[in-house]
């Protein structure tokens, strides 16, 4: 185990996550960060040459699509169930003056 985790840093890491951990969960803490570290390092040492860099695990070309209609101007059934119509908008009563 190459990283070490120091008392302070779980601390501080503490903090920062909002957590109030006991002393056998900072211990633990300490571990698995320092494990997860290590396999960080671990994985520094793979040879990536020819490995094209992904910005997102799906393809994605163009998230962007064209605005559809599908159901139509369907406004005079919607108005129906409004409690009041003016200017074919809601009218609704006044919730404060």
């Amino acid at each position: 185990m190459a990283n070490v985790i120091s008392d302070e840093t779980i601390e501080y890491v503490g903090i920062l996550a909002k957590l109030e951990l006991n002393d056998e969960e900072k211990e633990q803490a300490k571990k698995d960060l320092a494990e997860m570290l290590d396999y960080i390092d671990e994985l520094g040492e793979l040879d990536t040459t020819g490995v094209e860099p992904m910005s997102h695990v799906f393809p994605v070309n163009n998230v962007f699509r064209e605005d559809v209609v599908t159901n139509g101007d369907d406004s005079e059934n919607i108005l129906k169930n409004a409690p009041g119509e003016k200017d074919n908008m809601f009218l609704v009563p006044k919730t404060f003056d």
